[in-house]
């Protein structure tokens, strides 16, 4: 059984800095798109960043680029997101995917097959 476990979240302020790890078990994570996700309060679920399986494509959202970076490393099953300058409206629920159809990341939530339970982001102003 695939499971995604995050840790990292907390409260930070703002222009603070966070990193959120992602911890793979039960498939081979080079065989996996890997996604970040978030979900802020009274929003929709919203795609973050995505790594492809030999992390040679990544890809942001607008709202993110320059600030957080997604980086992987198979070996130790892990997914990373550095998250810097960081602002009161990244405040969410972040979660970390897994897609093992596709080889680069989607920023579509339904193309994702495995999730996290989600680590909470707080930003104060």
């Amino acid at each position: 059984q695939v499971q995604l476990v995050e840790s990292g979240g907390g409260l930070v302020q703002a222009g603070g800095s966070l990193s959120l790890s992602c911890v793979v078990s039960g498939r081979t994570l080079s065989r996996l798109a890997m996604g970040w996700f978030r979900q802020g309060p009274g929003k929709e679920r919203e795609f973050v960043a995505g790594v492809s399986w030999n992390a040679g494509v990544l890809n942001y959202a607008d709202s993110v680029k320059g600030r957080f970076t997604i980086s992987r490393d198979n070996a130790k099953n892990t997914v990373l997101l550095q998250m810097n300058s960081l602002k009161p409206e990244d405040t969410a629920v972040y979660y970390c995917a897994a897609d093992y159809l596709n080889v680069v990341a989607s920023t579509s939530q339904y193309e994702y097959h495995y999730w996290g339970q989600g680590t909470q982001v707080t930003v104060s102003s």
